[in-house]
């Protein structure tokens, strides 16, 4: 007897030219309320008094623990195929984001 496997359903995603050429960041700053992750990634120049936030993420606690689990997958993945990644010591950085709120 032959069993139907459900169907999974398909998800088109779509990448413009702009995103795909994707954002640099040497800093990710990550908060969190109860309700959710929010990861800033910045660009950082070597003696610029000022850095912007280049983008935003905000993630449910439960894709935050996603993403958490997949980098940890794929920095596996690429230490087999290429050697593992090292550390470097980074010099403390003061960082100034006026008051902090809750969302």
């Amino acid at each position: 007897m032959d069993q139907k496997q459900p169907q999974q359903a398909q998800i088109n995603i779509e990448l413009d030219e702009a995103t795909a050429e994707g954002i640099y960041s040497n800093l990710a700053i990550i908060n969190h309320s109860p309700s959710e992750f929010v990861l800033d990634f910045v660009c950082i120049m070597p003696g610029a008094p000022k850095a912007k936030v280049k983008s935003r993420i905000v993630l449910t606690p439960q894709h935050a623990k996603r993403l958490l689990r997949a980098m940890g997958e794929n920095i596996h993945r690429y230490e087999s195929a290429n050697g593992e990644i090292k550390e470097s010591e980074v010099p403390p950085i003061p960082l100034n984001f006026g008051p902090t709120g809750q969302a």
